[in-house]
């Protein structure tokens, strides 16, 4: 295909994809094999042996886990491939987000045997609120009790997808030997001695095709359901083409209509080669997805550019890394052309930005790059006031592109550096990790002065430590870890206050009533004015929204912060020559505090959703040990020979579980565990 003038060509043959999935699915081994079958690499890695080119940190190989998203690029045939290998474990739930929001595909990994895990629904469903097409591995295929029937059963039931399946597994378990492509109608061996590098397309045997008749008659009586042309041709019973069919797919897909399904062994190299295939003909390039919307600063009214390399710049800062000292910013174009040593404007923050220089990443490692467009992913070093969620554009033609959505943190460390020096440069270093990592939080204990760190889950913090250490030979004394609350109104309750106060020379006097009440989880906080606005000036009024919101920020049973609330402001009064701005900031914020004392004010703490598949003559050791941790069972699920027992259970109680769960299941019990929401488990 010729590159045309606008930059579609490149567009075309340009794939932005994501591998995501539960952890131990077997993303990294995946992405590895991808990286050597397209040459990118020259020597497959293992997770197993810390030598994976995608988990490039210390702590990644120690421990055999994805913790910081990759970045890669490689080439397959004409076509480009953008890869960000996501982690699976839900502390840095934040990094598989910020990636699905600049992908425009993804590759959804699943265990054979464990199917749809509980990381692997919260990703999945990540994904569909960005609306990103995908297409699903189903990996292990050689594991005992690997089953690819119950996977997309799996699928269909807990993640309310339409797998399609456009492969099946020639035997299952120890038997499986070999892939069968049903759009094709072909045998797919792969030769162990090459590493499966070498592979070949085989015609089927009679039996063969028989046993895949009804796989492929299903695959095309869906395909019939959501795509019209090949409706009609279905109906007529005529012989279908493999490209007739590979069109639909993609049409179906990209219209997030179905989920192409495939199978293989990453670990065993089988099946891989035709993945990346189905990436490049099924999920789309950025030419294939809607125009991202954003707003006109200036107007607040919507505006968008189209993917192209001629239109005006737009692009998003979705990552943050500071590895070695020097300041990396990720970021995807949505449209335009960037130049190294080109100025941009950051919309966000209203400043003009240097970039010094363009990279292309491949882990690790950086190819310094002249410029970049509509499309790219790339990093760009020199920008000092770039943060994650950050727009860069013109300063010509400004645009604000959707932000990032935020974590709340919900487990907190004391940290305390051994001496003043120290606890500066700990300081110092936190913010640059708080400007990669926004769920990562610090404050300062102002009445024992130490470093309050706070974050998504023991091993965020525990990663967070190592860094410090390794990186920086920084080790402060750290304290057990300790759960982040909220606070929240019982019932609904007025309180007022009256200030009156000579502060300096001049006299300071607001009065406000308002009433809390309590609203339903994770709807936030609202403040509501029922006062008549044309009779107060806007700054008297701003005041004491102010002050509401500083008095939302610390509660009145332990000063944690209030969520989940609404606020009416019932009723203001004025003194002549009295009132001022300070004096209705001071009213309102003891008022409402007031108000939230008579309100029953209950205590919030982090409920995680627990599952753990474990062997049936052990659920109910299980089932009691969760109880005596305050757990709440809430379902139990039959997959062969495990039961999978789902719970709720409060963070504070679940410290140490894990050993608890080995010693009472013999070490035969798998757990996860991921944040739910804030509330008070009954």
């Amino acid at each position: 295909m010729s590159k045309k003038k606008d930059g579609k060509g490149h567009l075309d043959r340009l794939r932005n994809i994501g591998i995501i999935a539960h952890i131990d699915a077997g993303k990294t081994t995946l992405s590895e094999r991808i990286l050597f079958y397209s040459g990118r690499i020259h020597r497959m890695g293992e997770v197993h042996e810390g030598t994976a080119t995608m988990d490039f940190m210390p702590e990644e190989q120690e421990r055999g886990i994805t913790i910081t998203s990759a970045l890669t690029t490689c080439q397959w045939g004409a076509n480009t491939i953008n890869i960000i290998d996501t982690p699976g474990h839900v502390d840095f739930t934040i990094e598989v987000q910020r990636s699905l929001r600049v992908l425009d595909g993804a590759v959804g990994v699943f265990c054979a045997v464990g199917g749809v895990e509980p990381q692997s629904e919260t990703v999945w469903r990540q994904s569909e609120n960005y609306h990103v097409p995908k297409l699903a591995f189903v990996n292990k295929m050689d594991r005992l009790g690997a089953n690819f029937q119950d996977v997309l059963t799996s699928m269909k039931d807990k993640l309310g997808a339409r797998p399609l399946a456009i492969q099946v597994p020639d035997g299952e378990g120890q038997e499986f030997s070999a892939v069968f492509d049903l759009v094709g109608m072909r045998r797919l061996v792969f030769d162990p001695a090459s590493q499966g590098m070498d592979y070949e397309a085989r015609e089927l045997s009679p039996a063969e095709a028989e046993r895949l008749a009804p796989w492929r008659d299903r695959m095309l009586e869906t395909l019939a359901e959501e795509d019209e042309p090949l409706c009609d041709l279905y109906l007529a019973g005529t012989d279908i083409e493999p490209d007739t069919v590979r069109q639909a797919i993609r049409r179906a897909t990209i219209g997030l209509k179905l989920v192409p399904t495939l199978a293989g062994s990453a670990l065993k190299n089988v099946g891989v080669q035709p993945l990346i295939d189905a990436i490049c003909l099924y999920l789309p390039s950025p030419a294939d997805v809607p125009q991202v919307e954003g707003v006109d600063p200036a107007s607040g009214e919507k505006k968008s550019f189209p993917a192209q390399k001629d239109a005006p710049l737009s692009a998003l800062a979705f990552k943050l890394t500071t590895e070695t000292g020097r300041r990396l910013v990720l970021m995807r174009l949505y449209s335009g052309v960037l130049a190294a040593g080109s100025t941009v404007f950051n919309s966000t923050q209203g400043q003009e930005e240097r970039v010094a220089r363009l990279f292309r990443l491949h882990a690790d490692r950086k190819e310094p790059l002249e410029s970049a467009q509509a499309g790219d992913i790339v990093a760009a070093a020199g920008m000092r006031l770039a943060r994650t969620g950050d727009t860069l554009c013109l300063a010509s033609d400004p645009i604000i592109l959707e932000q990032i959505e935020g974590y709340k943190p919900v487990i907190s460390l004391a940290i305390e550096p051994r001496n003043a020096e120290e606890a500066d440069r700990v300081n110092e270093i936190l913010d640059k990790y708080m400007l990669e990592d926004p769920t990562l939080r610090k404050e300062i204990d102002q009445d024992s002065g130490q470093i309050i760190l706070s974050g998504m889950g023991e091993l965020h913090l525990e990663v967070v430590l190592e860094r410090l250490a390794r990186e920086h030979s920084l080790s402060p004394r750290a304290g057990k870890p300790q759960v982040v609350y909220q606070e929240t109104a019982g019932r609904t309750a007025e309180g007022a206050e009256e200030f009156s106060r000579e502060l300096g020379e001049d006299m300071h006097y607001g009065y406000v009533r308002v009433a809390v009440e309590p609203l339903a989880r994770d709807q936030g906080r609202v403040i509501r004015f029922e006062v008549d606005p044309a009779l107060w000036p806007s700054a008297w009024l701003d005041a004491a929204h102010e002050g509401l919101t500083d008095s939302l920020q610390s509660g009145v049973l332990k000063g944690y912060p209030v969520q989940d609330v609404l606020v009416r402001v019932l009723e203001l009064k004025r003194r002549d020559s009295q009132s001022s701005a300070v004096g209705y900031r001071m009213a309102a914020a003891q008022a409402l505090k007031k108000a939230l004392a008579a309100a029953d004010p209950l205590l919030l703490e982090p409920i995680m959703r627990v599952e753990i598949p474990v062997p049936g003559e052990f659920v109910g050791d299980v089932v009691g040990l969760l109880g005596a941790k305050g757990a709440k069972v809430d379902n139990m699920i039959d997959r062969g020979a495990q039961k999978i027992v789902q719970a709720l259970a409060p963070l504070s109680r679940m410290f140490g579980f894990s050993t608890d769960l080995r010693s009472a299941t013999q070490g035969r019990a798998g757990f996860s565990m991921h944040f739910e929401r804030f509330d008070v488990l009954h």
